[in-house]
């Protein structure tokens, strides 16, 4: 069996060169011992090795870059996997990728680990200064513990980080110096972490700063910053405490934040029993008109009030008017208007019997040159507006409300959610009136899907069916 004692610098270019000079005598993985620095010789070690046919090592770039990072793992038996790996690769008896071969896959979870490792390293490094007086460059220090023998890999990244200062990074086993702008590298021999300076409370007044307790998740932070590099960070000292505190904190924080504007438009909000009697049905368009409830109103060429029977049994509520709407100052005018009006007729609900409204009363766009493309309006604005529509719901008094599409549904219900599954339910709202889910026009018109539309138009044809029948019997009315 042949030994090999690899430098403890330069490792994995010193198993490079030696590992193409034994494939080249034909040596097999199983005769060779691998090694790092000085150690005792093997009780098998020192004999010849065994020779075989030679082979030239022939790998695809990814598979190199893979295996020398593989090699700086801690694992004792590294090289020995990664020698046996590259002549089987060359040969031809092994695909790379193939993580079914037991000792590929190894390799591979292990360079991944390697990287993670860099990662850390790069991320926890905390430098301390210790600039000698009178010097012409400012120079750092800085000690960290590893898992595995990263130190030459990770340290070219603080070499292009901090290339105008000189520094000296320690690990229990190597120690990187960039000095005068060159890196190099030998083993350690003081293992004592380089003392505090004057940033380090600076560094802990700024953590302290940028700590949110309000989205602290103390797995995923530990996960990220594992315990054992905290004994060598400034901030550590500070974590206990302030995930302590967080809770209290993230309380104070969400009572010193300003109310959201649904909130807001709550508390605005009158209840249905204080709205004012001046308003009715005749007068609500001019009041619509001059609406400032939410922002939508100034921009909107005006508001667009319902229509229909007065005393309708039925009352059907959309999203909010389109730009026909808007132009015109009526509800369902445009081409999803024109899709109800289809579907209705053939579901015999007659538009003049009931009462047609949006639970958002004024058009919200955005404009791209002369065109103004629909915005959905946010929660804020449509309970801004819920006002007008409970006002429209005292004054009609209908037996049955038909929300079509997730904002009505949530306006009246409370959410606009899981809609494809409550389309054709009836729902029962706060105030007792039945709430009859469907689908809105405009969303049938966007559907890509051929197939999928004409469905979804049977159902909502026949939600409007179901809403006829409600209107022609008066099923469930409570009136005399």
């Amino acid at each position: 069996m042949e030994e090999i004692a690899l430098p403890r610098i330069g490792t994995v270019a010193a198993w490079r060169e030696t590992a193409r000079g034994l494939a080249a005598r034909g040596v097999p993985a199983e005769a060779v011992l691998w090694r790092v620095g000085e150690a005792a010789p093997d009780l098998f070690g020192g004999n010849a090795a065994p020779k075989g046919a030679p082979v030239t090592l022939t790998l695809p770039r990814a598979a190199l870059s893979e295996i020398e990072c593989a090699l700086h793992h801690s694992d004792p038996e590294r090289f020995a996997r990664a020698y046996g790996l590259v002549l089987r690769l060359s040969r031809g008896a092994l695909r790379w990728g193939d993580r079914s071969d037991p000792a590929l896959h190894k390799l591979l979870a292990q360079a991944k680990h390697v990287r993670r490792d860099i990662h850390k390293m790069h991320a926890f490094v905390r430098f301390r200064e210790i600039t000698a007086q009178g010097a012409n460059r400012r120079a750092f220090a800085a000690w960290f513990e590893p898992d595995h023998p990263i130190v030459e890999p990770a340290t070219p990244f603080f070499a292009k980080r901090f290339g105008d200062m000189d520094w000296v990074i320690a690990t229990p086993s190597l120690t990187a110096r960039f000095e005068g702008g060159r890196l190099s590298y030998t083993e350690t021999e003081d293992r004592t972490p380089p003392p505090e300076d004057a940033t380090e409370e600076l560094w802990r007044t700024y953590f302290t700063h940028i700590f949110n307790p309000a989205r602290l998740m103390v797995k995923a932070m530990t996960s990220e910053m594992p315990r054992k590099y905290w004994k060598n960070l400034p901030e550590a000292r500070l974590i206990p405490e302030m995930i302590r505190q967080a809770p209290e904190r993230a309380r104070a924080m969400q009572e010193a934040m300003p109310l959201p504007a649904a909130a807001i438009a709550e508390k605005l909000r009158p209840a249905p029993k204080d709205l004012p009697e001046d308003v009715t049905l005749a007068t609500m368009k001019p009041a619509l008109d001059a609406c400032r409830r939410c922002a939508i109103g100034p921009c909107a060429t005006q508001g667009v009030a319902g229509e229909g029977a007065t005393g309708a049994r039925v009352m059907v509520v959309g999203e909010q008017p389109g730009e026909q709407e808007d132009l015109k100052g009526r509800p369902f005018v445009g081409p999803a208007g024109q899709l109800f009006d289809r579907c209705a007729q053939a579901a015999g609900l007659r538009r003049e019997k009931i009462w047609l409204t949006n639970a958002v009363k004024h058009f919200k766009f955005a404009p791209r040159g002369k065109q103004r493309l629909h915005r959905a309006p946010n929660a804020g604005e449509v309970q801004a507006c819920r006002w007008w529509l409970d006002l429209e719901r005292k004054l009609v008094r209908p037996d049955l409300v038909v929300a079509m599409g997730a904002t009505a549904a949530a306006s009246l219900t409370g959410t606009g959610k899981e809609l494809v599954e409550r389309a054709g339910q009836v729902e029962t709202l706060p105030d007792g009136t039945p709430c009859l889910i469907t689908y809105h026009p405009a969303y049938l018109l966007r559907l890509p899907d051929r197939a999928l539309a004409e469905a979804r138009q049977a159902e909502f044809t026949r939600s409007l069916g179901l809403a006829a029948g409600w209107q022609s019997s008066g099923a469930g009315s409570g009136r005399q």
